[in-house]
């Protein structure tokens, strides 16, 4: 019987208790197993349709979402810092080098910006309006365009709703990883029509998305971790007193 030379068979004996040690801990490692979905949710099994309706599913379940990265829709990009839930939202936008920060509580909605960005809304560079509300929660009347253009900034479903949609044909463009937790991609037309990253770890919840034609790149955490929104102190709230700027 021919010997086995000492160093190969320490180098199997290596590779046998790492694969073991996977498999009890319940990781996945793709050189042991050679199967990438080993220990994952399952879903990067399935074809490219059954992965979003999933991953819709998930997040239209969930109670709560942070979202952070930019939009860019009638020409102007947004990015954005929120953290959505169904009965409000809050967090920050910027555009045009302008940062405002938006508070939803059921269906109020509130604009908070620095002096800098109501007196150039004023088309003034002294002291404007932005003297009064400087740092102030303004109330955003539902009649005015603004309210319109900004809530849906900060309501979970209709956000999500106009975001998780990719375009054209649907596949799998394989495993990935993000922030550290393993995806499955799918694609809308070989990316031109958008890319979605899905959790291959617990509920498959989106995690980046890249929107079609440029349109911005956002991704998703803390999914179904609640925050608390409140109307803000009435000494923190003024009224704008005309229409605001949706800029």
């Amino acid at each position: 019987m021919t010997a086995i030379p000492h160093g190969r068979f320490r180098r199997a004996a290596l590779v046998t208790a790492t694969c073991a040690l996977a498999v009890t801990g319940a990781a996945a490692l793709t050189g042991c197993s050679g199967d990438p979905d080993a220990g994952t949710n399952g879903v990067g099994k399935l074809p490219a349709d059954r992965i979003q309706a999933k991953t819709r599913a998930a997040a239209d379940a969930a109670s709560a979402v942070r979202l952070s990265g930019t939009v860019v829709t009638s020409g102007r990009t947004y990015r954005l810092d929120m953290r959505l839930k169904a009965d409000g939202g809050t967090g920050s936008v910027t555009s045009n080098g302008a940062t405002f920060k938006l508070l939803r509580v059921g269906e109020q909605l509130y604009l908070k910006a620095d002096a800098g960005f109501w007196n150039q809304a004023d088309g003034k560079d002294g002291d404007g309006a932005g003297g009064k509300l400087d740092g102030k929660y303004v109330k955003v009347p539902q009649g005015d365009p603004a309210y319109k253009k900004f809530s849906g900034f900060t309501d979970k479903d209709v956000l999500l709703a106009g975001l998780l949609t990719l375009h054209g044909s649907l596949a799998t463009d394989g495993h990935h990883e993000q922030s550290g937790t393993r995806t499955i991609r799918i694609t809308g037309d070989h990316g031109s029509g958008g890319t979605l990253d899905v959790s291959l770890e617990g509920t498959p919840y989106p995690l980046r998305l890249v929107r079609a034609g440029g349109a911005g790149t956002l991704s998703f955490s803390d999914w179904g971790r609640d925050f608390r929104v409140a109307e803000p102190a009435k000494s923190e709230t003024v009224d704008y007193g005309k229409q605001l700027p949706t800029s």
